[in-house]
């Protein structure tokens, strides 16, 4: 089965207005789920417009990220005001977090993005913390979100580098899928791989340009934020799991049990695992292409100003038996790393990742 789409997307310059009548047909009591201060001016509109159309609105906010402690707590906001629906505004946790909620109470889910970070207001699945932001697993859901706006005059209003962390897990797509899918026979398949190739290469093209000129008026910035936030989700939706993730989706999650000194983004974390997928591709699997994919992608990354080492995520991994502790939770039985068509044990991440960080970090031991 592939739960492709929301049911409905509505894009573009004010989409949240020309999707009031849409919301009105779904619900009359819906639970506005926030997080951000920073969002808290659009969640305000948001509320306001649709309690000037008659709905009774209920607010609530993620005190952490998407963790099961969270959902507990709003599980009951939701069931004692009675409400209809979930409207999930902000980031990818955000998100997340109201995809699950709604699925709990058998609800509908509408997503409205309030920055071009995931693809997480298209996608049926949910990603889960702790409330120390280590990544859990992820969870499969019945459906994708029934409404998904996207809204660029909301997305104009977010940091850029959400937009470049978002570049950077929207291109984990490509990196990803052409290698665990590529000799996949299903058509659908190579479909979905062929779009995140496209997706890639707008990425390349438009991406430094969108950084630069960061604003709704600018044609790269809309392709880009709409290659985040839609291309990405779709490729996922047609050619299922092994389009999704591998190698570098599971060095974020070993990643993420660390305590990094920063808090860098979901896509921040993924970028650096591409890099690593890459050189695992070189050294384990003896494929020369990846050293050249590297050499493309680096300076892209640099250009976005996005971290291109472990270390510049805020973790050391020289540190705190740091590097063992990646390698293992990398390789555990359930991981996305077992997606790669040649096998990669824990010895491998170690010495990939400790070459990795000594080639890029001045002076390490």
């Amino acid at each position: 089965m592939h739960l492709i789409s929301p049911s409905k997307v509505i894009r573009g310059h004010k989409a949240w207005a020309s999707a009031i009548d849409d919301i009105l047909k779904i619900s009359q009591k819906p639970l506005i789920l926030g997080r951000s201060n920073s969002t808290k001016k659009i969640r305000t509109q948001i509320q306001d417009d649709l309690k000037n159309k008659h709905l009774n609105v209920v607010n609530a906010n993620l005190q952490y990220d998407c963790c099961r402690e969270d959902i507990d707590r709003l599980l009951k906001i939701a069931t004692n005001n009675k409400c209809d629906c979930i409207i999930a505004t902000g980031g990818g946790k955000v998100l997340d977090a109201g995809k699950l909620l709604a699925e709990y109470i058998s609800i509908p889910c509408i997503t409205v993005p309030l920055s071009a970070s995931t693809c997480a207001g298209w996608t049926a699945l949910a990603n889960i913390y702790t409330t120390k932001g280590q990544f859990i697993e992820d969870i499969s859901l019945k459906s994708c979100p029934k409404l998904l706006i996207y809204d660029s005059s909301f997305l104009a209003t977010a940091p850029p580098k959400t937009m470049t962390s978002g570049i950077a897990d929207s291109l984990a797509k490509w990196y990803e899928s052409s290698l665990t899918s590529n000799s996949s026979k299903d058509g659908i398949v190579q479909q979905a791989i062929q779009i995140s190739r496209v997706l890639r290469d707008q990425l390349f093209i438009h991406g430094q340009d969108a950084y630069k000129n960061y604003k709704e008026s600018n044609q790269s910035w809309l392709n880009v934020i709409e290659g985040n936030g839609l291309t990405a989700g779709l490729i996922g939706g047609i050619g299922g799991e092994k389009c999704r993730t591998a190698a570098a989706h599971a060095i974020h999650n070993a990643i993420t049990q660390l305590e990094p000194k920063k808090n860098p983004l979901h896509g921040e974390i993924v970028g650096v695992g591409i890099l690593i997928q890459l050189r695992l591709e070189e050294m384990v699997n003896n494929n020369q292409l990846a050293s050249q994919a590297i050499r493309q992608l680096f300076p892209f990354m640099k250009s976005l100003n996005l971290p291109t080492t472990i270390y510049e995520l805020g973790i050391d991994v020289f540190e705190k038996d740091n590097l063992n502790k990646i390698a293992e939770f990398t390789c555990r039985e359930e991981s996305e790393i077992h997606f790669l068509p040649f096998k990669v044990e824990a010895n491998d991440i170690v010495r990939v990742i400790s070459v990795f960080e000594r080639q890029k970090i001045p002076n390490s031991n």
